[in-house]
């Protein structure tokens, strides 16, 4: 119950900076730009921003105890798309799950986006 109060509590501040001008994009791309990528980028920042930071090097808000995933890490990287796609739908300990938040469809795009980051 806690836990599930916390995590409510997180999405709200997170979707909040995200709302408030946070960085709407990360400079550079490592990967093809896509309209795929370009609505993920935009809910990157809308949603993912706060803690994973503009950039998406692990450098927002550190939150709920480890420091957010750097996505442009070579550990990151290497990881197939159904690992990170799990990972955003279902969430970890210190990441809340977004199954409920975004569609499946919006998802992918995250992961379009998060596939153009640079290195």
């Amino acid at each position: 119950m806690v836990k599930t109060a916390v995590v409510s509590i997180v999405m709200i501040i997170v979707a909040c900076v995200g709302w408030s001008g946070m960085p709407s994009d990360a400079s550079g791309a490592a990967g093809a730009k896509t309209p795929e990528s370009s609505k993920g980028k935009r809910i990157f920042s809308r949603h993912c921003a706060g803690c994973h930071g503009a950039e998406g090097k692990g450098d927002g808000y550190k939150l709920l105890g480890p420091d957010p995933a750097n996505l442009t890490a070579p550990a990151t990287r290497k990881k197939p798309d159904s690992a990170l796609l799990t990972t955003i739908h279902e969430g970890k300990p210190n990441m809340p799950s977004w199954k409920g938040i975004l569609s499946d469809h919006d998802i992918q795009s995250v992961l379009a986006y998060i596939r153009t980051l640079p290195h």
